[in-house]
């Protein structure tokens, strides 16, 4: 009732919304950088509300975007690279994710995005905007009061480790996991450090029933890859231990993980019974590849109506799965919002 009559009312159920970490939140702060992971050409955002490319790695809304929705916000949280990034269009939170970003920094260098660490740096930058606009007391109860999503670790193992010949004879899965806990325990730290108490962190999803984990490391089978989700599910565990050492650690923290594994898995095994017939390949070009600059307007097909399809492009979900995904993150998140 409380949601229902708040949103009805015009009032946001929280005064900001600031999100970090990878492609599956960026909204375009990898347009003007010098990497391969881009998403600001066509047939990227062709059933986005202006039909457009942005930089959203999806063809329509992502996931972020519904949750910004639903928490009654009336704009999305602007790419901070961007030139909507400014003045109060910026007091209801600001967009700072990366796509090929994530909790291991050498992952951005490779591929030339913006680290969680030079995220965290931005996200400074932008406290120092906000009080200045509206003062330090009124801008510290919108860093306090604000919810702040972070996303990451899927281009770590995806797009680095399991590619990266040096990182997979150093570490086990487990060790490289390991390694990326203490990223996320300094990320959390500082974030609480510079005021924010209200923090969700996402899962990773089952990267073995990726469309393009399953052609590059399925050994020429056509079904999810069994030791990659074993990598995913033991780095959710270790998320979710470190999360109570960090909520213990830290006052008044409200630190929650949202699980999109079992959600998607659910989407990907029993496609049907979530309205899809397609959870195998992508909608983008053949389906089994197919990501970023070979995800264009001159891939041969891609499909025409991607609402059956669990997935978009190689690596990146639907529209129709993000409003799902979407709606099982809000009901985790609850403990952000009350």
């Amino acid at each position: 009732m409380v949601f229902v009559v708040t949103v009805a009312n015009g009032d946001p159920l929280v005064p900001s919304l600031n999100i970090f970490g990878d492609s599956i939140v960026d909204v375009g702060n990898n347009n003007g950088r010098m990497t391969v992971f881009k998403a600001n050409f066509l047939p990227y955002g062709r059933d986005f509300v202006t039909h457009r490319p942005t930089g959203r790695f999806c063809n329509g809304k992502l996931a972020s975007d519904f949750t910004g929705e639903s928490l009654g916000f009336s704009s999305y949280p602007p790419a901070y690279s961007s030139p909507e990034a400014n003045g109060s269009q910026i007091l209801t939170g600001v967009n700072f994710a990366s796509a090929a970003s994530g909790y291991y920094d050498a992952t951005a260098t490779l591929y030339r995005s913006i680290s969680l660490t030079d995220q965290l740096k931005n996200y400074r930058q932008y406290q120092t905007k906000v009080k200045e606009m509206v003062g330090s007391e009124r801008a510290n109860q919108i860093f306090s009061g604000g919810i702040h999503l972070l996303t990451a670790g899927s281009s770590d193992f995806a797009q680095n480790y399991y590619i990266n010949p040096m990182l997979l004879s150093f570490y086990t899965p487990k060790r490289f996991s390991d390694v990326l806990m203490k990223s996320y325990t300094t990320f959390v730290q500082t974030l609480y450090g510079l005021g924010a108490r209200r923090i969700g962190v996402v899962t990773l999803p089952p990267l073995g029933c990726l469309p393009a984990a399953i052609t590059l490391f399925g050994s020429g089978r056509n079904h999810c890859v069994a030791r990659l989700n074993r990598d995913a599910v033991m780095f959710n565990n270790k998320l979710n231990s470190t999360t109570l050492d960090l909520q213990k650690l830290l006052p008044d923290l409200r630190l929650v993980v949202l699980d999109i594994y079992q959600p998607l898995l659910d989407m990907i095994t029993k496609p049907a019974d979530h309205g899809f017939f397609e959870s195998r390949k992508a909608c983008c070009g053949t389906g089994m590849l197919e990501t970023s600059l070979l995800c264009n307007a001159r891939s041969m097909g891609t499909c025409s109506n991607a609402t059956g399809y669990v997935f978009w492009d190689g690596f990146h979900t639907s529209e129709a799965a993000n409003q799902i995904l979407a709606g099982s993150i809000l009901s985790q998140g609850i403990p952000l919002i009350s």
